[in-house]
């Protein structure tokens, strides 16, 4: 196959806007904001599980303080009760002593209730104060999300609009191209690695292997217009002045 060395430089460009195009498609599925992002997400949730925690658990606690709160309404009632006999003096020796040792008996319950419901209320503010930091955090969390996101949107906007520019370039340069040469080019691309490269001394720019001095002969004394292939990955080879051929 023929292909003037204009059609050589111009698939040389073609190369090596792929090769551009290949780099921007890995850093669009490796953005670092995006990761960014991921981990701002992750704390995001996290944090908002433990303040769901938080809240079921002071809930939890308040059923408790409602609990004890009825307990001790209700010795207190009991205890208004018995005070009320013993003031009444209709009551006699065996029923005044019971009385007496009912109340000894609740105000004992009394005070075991109230303590227990002191110590429930304190634990209910502690986490009344985690949650006060949970939900700060949460706010912290928000704008660095808001942010993360701003970020990743931003860059995906701007690599974008390169791949856009690089694919409407990539068209016209096509379009320059031989269909025989693109056919070939795209031919070899499918195999995976590089369609085309430059030899650089006597390395093939598309492999970066060296060639024998046998075959780089052989290449040396092709005509300029002579479609040649790596010995070694068989991308096109292209040789254009200043690429140390």
């Amino acid at each position: 196959m023929k292909a003037e060395v204009a059609q050589q430089q111009t698939l040389s460009e073609l190369a090596e806007l792929d090769a551009s195009l290949a780099r921007l498609e890995h850093r669009v599925k490796n953005l670092a904001e995006q990761q960014r992002l991921e981990e701002v997400q992750a704390a995001h949730r996290e944090a908002n599980d433990r303040l769901a925690a938080l809240q079921i658990a002071i809930e939890d606690l308040d059923a408790q303080i409602a609990k004890f709160e009825s307990e001790i309404d209700s010795v207190r009632q009991r205890e208004d009760r018995d005070r009320k006999l013993l003031s009444g003096g209709s009551v006699d020796a065996k029923q005044l002593t019971e009385l007496q040792h009912e109340l000894d008996t609740l105000e004992r319950r009394q005070a075991a209730l109230e303590d227990s419901q002191l110590e429930v209320m304190e634990r209910r503010e502690e986490l009344q104060r985690d949650q006060q930091a949970a939900l700060a955090r949460m706010d912290e969390l928000q704008n660095e999300l808001g942010s993360a996101q701003t970020a990743c949107d931003d860059v995906r906007t701007e690599l974008d609009q390169q791949r856009h520019q690089s694919l409407s370039r990539r068209d016209e340069l096509v379009a320059a191209l031989d269909a025989d040469l693109v056919r070939l080019y795209e031919q070899q691309r499918a195999r995976g690695g590089a369609g085309a490269g430059q030899l650089q001394g006597r390395r093939c720019g598309a492999c970066r292997l060296e060639i024998d001095k046998g075959e780089l002969a052989r290449i040396s004394a092709a005509a300029d217009d002579e479609v040649l292939r790596c010995p070694e990955c068989g991308a096109i080879l292209l040789r254009l002045k200043g690429s140390g051929a």
